[in-house]
């Protein structure tokens, strides 16, 4: 019998939170087995797109299933999108759109549009489940109301999963080498991490609050004395790792520096580069690494805080959207706030939208939090162990797997497709060829660069 065809279109080559959900939900479907899959690239705005890797077990049933060319047998029995929802676009005989969701309060009418198109979303956070199904508009035409834009689709939570053989508790015999070496140039033994892109917006309306996070450390911490001092280490980029982008960052963290106007200021260290997931497991696990941090203003799931929380170390964040379903107030220290207009800045069209609302910590809070947190260290050390080993469990790659064949037999529904037709072939003559060239190998990916700057000014 031959299998229902499947062809997934998907950022999956590239470095960025759509393309780490993409390759696991297509690992996750192709190990499920059901399916003749073909997967289609597409790009992610200016991230790189080369996390695919011939070298990398884990990655070579996606390479072997990508489309050369955009040719099929027949019209797929079931087509998936994983993007945002105003790309949403049928292909198939069944339609399902997958979609990381929303940091905001509500979507677009584009987005409703696309989803409507669709058969089922799938998206990744009861968070954004509950935005795209509660967000509605009242259009008129001359005056006249027309019919209630709503989402009439039915919509799912699948959540991300993380690599648990990756990510997870270390022994420090256990730290990369080369992370090692980065964190022996660090001479604080008290860090807070932050990991995450620095997006657009301007000091205190970018997404991820990174400018904010900054200011804060930078006010609380530079008057403390110099030689308990902790140190802020940022693990952030924009899009690229591109000389120009570190240039760009290293620029703001100045400009912040430079708006506050004091001197004596603690280290803010940036690690700008590309770092494989072990040696990110390695930096998240690294004994001078003490709290995870984020000021973020809205998650879609917030992967690299699921990934952070499986090394048991303390994590402090907001507390409102996609994040909350894996941290809670018993085993993480969450923030206080509350929801501000997205400002103009931070806008972008068709995904983030002005005129709708996020979180803003309270930065008063927020920097007696972390004050509290350094001075009293001993106090928290062991909260974050408990939400390593809960996370484990419910998120982990096979968890999410499970729930991924629960949902496809849940709404997918029986398809009739012919058998295939057998040829009968003449007996062929064996030719003896001599020698059979080799096909050219692939040249290796060309790793960024890791730049490492120490303090707040930029000093390298």
């Amino acid at each position: 019998m031959v299998k229902p065809l499947m062809v997934i279109r998907a950022p999956c080559s590239t470095r960025s939170g759509y393309g780490d959900m993409s390759r696991d939900i297509i690992r996750h479907l192709i190990n499920i087995d059901k399916w003749d899959i073909k997967v289609m690239l597409c790009p992610w705005g200016q991230t790189p797109m080369n996390a695919l890797s011939v070298d990398n077990p884990k990655d070579k049933p996606i390479i072997d299933r990508l489309m050369s060319e955009p040719k099929l047998p027949r019209k797929p029995e079931v087509f998936i999108s994983i993007t945002v929802p105003n790309e949403f676009q049928r292909a198939g005989h069944y339609n399902i759109g997958i979609t990381a969701g929303i940091e905001t309060t509500a979507c677009s009418p584009e987005w409703i549009q696309g989803m409507n198109r669709m058969d089922l979303i799938l998206t990744i956070s009861n968070h954004s489940k509950t935005v795209l199904q509660t967000t509605t508009y009242n259009p008129q035409k001359d005056g006249i109301k027309q019919e209630q834009l709503r989402l009439q689709k039915p919509i799912e939570v699948l959540h991300c999963c993380a690599d648990t053989t990756v990510f997870r508790r270390l022994a420090q015999t256990e730290i990369e080498p080369s992370v090692d070496e980065f964190m022996a140039r660090v001479k604080e033994n008290f860090c807070f991490l932050f990991v995450g892109h620095w997006l657009a917006g301007g000091i205190g309306h970018d997404r991820k609050d990174v400018g904010m996070l900054i200011n804060v450390f930078l006010e609380v911490f530079r008057k403390s004395p110099k030689k308990n001092r902790p140190a802020l280490i940022l693990k952030t980029s924009s899009a690229t790792f591109s000389v120009l982008d570190r240039e760009e960052i290293l620029k703001k963290i100045k400009a912040i520096k430079d708006n506050i106007g004091a001197q004596n200021f603690p280290s803010v260290y940036l690690l700008h580069g590309d770092l494989t997931e072990s040696e990110m497991n390695s930096l998240y696990n690294h004994p001078k690494m003490k709290v995870h941090v984020s000021f973020t203003k809205g998650e879609g799931f917030g992967r690299p805080l699921l990934e952070a929380s499986l090394s048991g170390k303390p994590i402090i964040t907001s507390g409102w959207s996609g994040h909350m379903d894996f941290l809670n107030a018993e085993d993480a220290i969450i923030l206080g706030g509350t929801l501000q207009q997205v400002h103009a800045s931070a806008a972008w069209q068709g995904v983030i939208n002005p005129e709708t609302h996020w979180f803003q910590v309270d930065y008063k809070n927020a920097a007696n939090v972390m004050f509290h947190v350094w001075r009293h260290y001993k106090l928290f050390r062991n909260r974050g162990v408990s939400l390593a080993k809960k996370n484990a469990e419910l998120f982990n790659f096979d968890a999410i797997q499970k729930r991924t064949e629960e949902l496809m037999n849940q709404y997918l529904p029986e398809f009739k497709i012919p058998d295939e037709v057998k040829l009968t072939l003449p007996k062929l003559k064996k030719i003896s060829v001599k020698k059979i060239k080799k096909e050219p190998k692939e040249p290796p990916v060309e790793k960024a660069t890791l730049d490492v700057v120490e303090g707040a000014d930029g000093q390298t």
